[in-house]
């Protein structure tokens, strides 16, 4: 074989080198993760990549008021993106992260521990049937409570669930209300800039609906999107952002048969009943919904990437929407969507249109 050997001349040796050398550091050293400060730092949509003409469409198609990051940078946003207001079930993901901070500060030995080990009344609950509901099981919606199945049985969405889920977490495990906690765990931590509480409607009704702006949620979004770091601290550990967005309850879950079983005296609800929508075996995650498949095979945004992962409320009124693999975080609230439940498969329904028009947002 024969080797051709071009000449080196040695004057230009220093720079070939200096070339090799930042070559090797822009491989070994990506650009830092960004993250807004007091207020988001904010770009053009042509400067991360996305299409101006897409999301307008997004905005029509959505209405209320929203807003979309990509790159850690605030690229768009329309109505009053500073508005506080009700999120509505988009809480849940929220009040799951509370959780996990309860175990890594060691309030709580695991998400497995048992709830009656704070709340005894569900020791004897039901001859006993309740006395095994974990935490796991409040933040899967498989509780069983005030149904008649046990502890991981069957799918229920329950918001009488969910309220004892919140009153127990907040007072008897953190020992305080949850605005407090929510001050102190992630609104400070994440520079929230608006009004949050998780007093929506005042402390005598129904504590625990969380407001806050678009733009703060988005900063919640963007805490799951790097893995729970924020600048420079871990707030949350990266194996409960790991089990947050990859513990689906099983796609085989049984609906609830809907027959009721007592609850403990005065048990409020924090919005709706004790099953309210057969969506969720395959999807639900501690409260959040993944972009999996359920039994049939149908996936639950068919025209976004398989790791996308959502808030939503309300039926999509009210969500919070981000994409990891394109770094890309919508939220919005006050919106013309309600057909979350029925998107599995369906790329018809508003939610998933919404969906699409944000993901072809992408230049290609």
């Amino acid at each position: 074989m024969m080797v051709i050997r071009l000449p080196l001349f040695p004057s230009r040796i220093p720079v070939i080198l200096s070339l090799l050398a930042a070559a090797t550091v822009a491989r070994s050293e990506p650009a830092p993760a960004v993250f807004p400060g007091r207020h988001w730092e904010v770009r053009q949509p042509a400067e991360v990549g996305l299409s101006v003409a897409r999301l307008e469409r997004l905005r029509s198609l959505v209405g209320g008021r929203g807003c979309v990051v990509r790159h850690g940078y605030l690229v768009y946003t329309w109505g009053d993106p500073s508005e506080s207001g009700d999120v509505a079930s988009a809480v849940k993901p929220v009040i799951s992260t509370l959780l996990f901070l309860a175990v890594q500060e060691g309030k709580l030995s695991s998400v497995d521990e048992r709830v009656a080990d704070f709340e005894p009344r569900l020791k004897t609950l039901n001859d006993g049937k309740d006395a095994g509901i974990t935490w796991r099981h409040f933040a899967s919606q498989t509780s069983g409570y005030g149904l008649v199945e046990p502890p991981g049985a069957a799918w229920a969405y329950n918001d009488c669930a969910l309220a004892l889920y919140y009153d127990t977490l907040t007072e008897k495990v953190f020992g305080t209300n949850g605005s407090e906690i929510l001050r102190t765990r992630l609104a400070e931590p994440l520079q929230f800039e608006d009004r949050y509480t998780f007093d929506a409607f005042g402390r005598a009704d129904r504590p625990g609906r969380l407001a806050l702006s678009v733009r703060d949620f988005a900063r919640f979004g963007l805490l799951y999107l790097r893995q729970g770091r924020w600048r420079d601290e871990q707030l949350l550990r990266p194996e409960f952002v790991r089990m947050a967005l990859h513990s689906p309850i099983s796609p085989r879950t049984p609906r609830t048969n809907g027959q009721e079983a007592a609850m403990l005296p005065g048990q409020r609800t924090l919005g709706g009943g004790r099953d309210q929508t057969p969506t969720g075996p395959g999807f639900y995650s501690f409260n959040w919904w993944l972009n999996g498949t359920n039994a049939a095979g149908q996936r639950l945004f068919v025209d976004a990437p398989p790791d996308a992962f959502a808030a939503s409320g309300h039926g999509g009124k009210r969500v919070l929407f981000v994409v990891p693999s394109l770094d890309l975080i919508v939220s919005w609230n006050d919106s013309d969507i309600e057909d979350h439940d029925t998107s599995p498969e369906n790329p018809k329904t508003k939610m998933n249109q919404a969906v699409r028009l944000l993901t072809e947002a992408v230049a290609k």
